[in-house]
């Protein structure tokens, strides 16, 4: 079983209640070879709602309490980012998923860079909060740019 992030796949659970549609991993879902999962609405988080960033480091940071998710309006959302991560992953073990394409960029599922927590639109290396416990978990995390360059020419 594969597991995709939803906005990915058309689900609109994004901050701004949009998605990010990408069709090769909407047809995935449809033939039932994936599942949705979004860590952020996992963690009770709704939507729309405020922009977060991390601050003080990267996902790893968070989880050995060395930097916290913000909103744009300075409110400490680090709980919810932790409880849904701790809800994908318990998803991910249940069905022995051995792949997961989480969305880049993302607090929650970025896995090469994140927002720096300026909220300016920089990105610094690191991953997310629900990458990074997944990593950890040794669960391999690819996005959706490095998914399809690693398996365009292999069948799913």
């Amino acid at each position: 079983m594969i597991v995709i992030s939803a906005c990915l796949v058309g689900e609109q659970v994004r901050y701004d209640g949009n998605h990010k549609l990408d069709i090769f991993y909407k047809n995935l879902i449809d033939e039932k070879k994936a599942i949705s999962i979004c860590p952020e609405i996992l963690g009770g988080l709704q939507v729309p709602r405020e922009p977060a960033e991390i601050t003080g480091g990267d996902g790893y940071d968070v989880w050995n309490n060395q930097a916290k998710v913000m909103t744009v309006t300075g409110q400490d959302v680090t709980h919810q980012f932790k409880e849904g991560a701790k809800r994908a992953l318990s998803i991910i073990k249940d069905l022995d998923a051995q792949t997961v394409i989480l969305k880049s960029d993302s607090p929650s599922c970025g896995s090469t860079v994140v927002y720096d927590g300026t909220f300016k639109g920089i990105k610094k290396e690191g991953v997310g909060v629900t990458t990074a416990l997944f990593k950890l978990n040794a669960i391999e995390v690819y996005d959706e740019k490095s998914f399809h360059a690693t398996f365009d020419n292999h069948e799913v």
